[in-house]
């Protein structure tokens, strides 16, 4: 039996979706008050839980006879604010999980990570899964927690939990498009004007899925596997996205010294309006970093074949434009 959490995200969705097609019955962890409506199945058992209760996970994982854990909980955050919550759920949270496969006796854990836990250092132009995390003003709250969660990961597999790990880069999904890595087809959506220079990094939610569905068909390896489909700049990203919901580009382009000041004005909106900040100073001094992360092992090993930048935007953009019509 396979059991994963943060089914109801926009990664989960996906990853469930994939696997519902040959699995007779997936555990689902999800929060109460989590919508469940877009993921209707006979086939998903869905559990009310919470990350930080340690000991209601090791009872759901026993109870259910769990195999396979797929760990897809996670917050993404760049808001300065949100520093505590970001390593209490995805380092506390980890842990909880690694704690209750161990005493659950569950062998096997796919954690989901980012290639944000790989780090960023300057001068450095491609990444891959044997890089180094060196601490780094370029490494964000979010990146750092991610770090501190896969340690947790290795702590469990020199405890006899077999691991493998999942690196992605920005997932583009179907979704909802107030939340993560979508909400950047409803700024291009709403024809905001600025952008900078920079890449981005880029994976369609249904190759992460694909990328589980095979690390599951063969032993654990205990390796990372970095699942990005390729970097594009971020004027031609915001180009395709517009071109596709037939929306105008970002126009004005914001120069690097004037980033981290757009990011507070920014945040200053996002606090007066009560919307989540597009860009803040840790994503700014993020993205202005001309860093790819190279995928061959995934293409090597597991036989992967990611999915064009083209095909995804368009996949992505025919949902938020049947959205915005109803």
């Amino acid at each position: 039996m396979i059991a994963i959490t943060g089914a109801t995200g926009l990664l989960g969705t996906a990853i469930i979706q994939k696997l519902i097609v040959d699995q007779p019955l997936i555990v689902g962890l999800k929060r109460e008050s989590s919508n469940t409506s877009h993921l209707s199945s006979p086939k998903i058992k869905w559990v009310d839980t919470s990350l930080y209760d340690a000991e209601l996970i090791e009872e759901i994982f026993r109870n259910e006879k769990i195999e396979i854990v797929i760990h897809a909980a996670a917050l993404v955050s760049f808001k300065p604010g949100d520093r505590e919550l970001l390593f209490k759920t995805n380092v506390e949270g980890t842990r909880n999980v690694v704690n209750a496969c161990l005493a659950a006796n569950v062998p096997r854990l796919i954690h989901i990570s980012s290639i944000a836990a790989l780090g960023r250092q300057k001068g450095i132009e491609v990444v891959n899964e044997k890089s180094k995390w060196v601490d780094s003003s370029l490494n964000s709250d979010y990146a750092e927690s991610k770090h501190l969660a896969e340690l947790e990961v290795y702590r469990g597999r020199e405890e006899g939990l077999a691991i493998d790990i999942i690196n992605p880069s920005v997932i583009l999904s179907r979704s909802d498009w107030d939340r993560s890595s979508a909400q950047v087809f409803k700024y291009v959506y709403e024809q905001r004007p600025f952008y900078t220079d920079g890449l981005i990094n880029y994976v369609d939610a249904r190759d992460v899925a694909e990328m589980v569905a095979k690390i599951i068909s063969i032993p654990s390896t205990g390796k990372r596997y970095i699942a990005s489909a390729g970097a594009i700049e971020i004027k031609e990203f915001f180009h395709t996205i517009a071109i596709n919901l037939g929306k105008r580009t970002p126009w004005i382009k914001v120069p690097r010294p004037l980033v981290v000041l757009a990011a507070r004005m920014e945040h200053l909106r996002s606090v007066v309006t009560g919307s989540t900040p597009i860009v803040t100073a840790q994503s700014a001094r993020s993205a202005k970093e001309k860093i790819q992360y190279d995928n061959q092992r995934a293409v090597n090993e597991l036989g992967m074949k990611f999915r064009s930048f083209e095909e995804t935007v368009k996949w992505c953009c025919e949902h938020y434009l049947k959205g915005s019509t109803n």
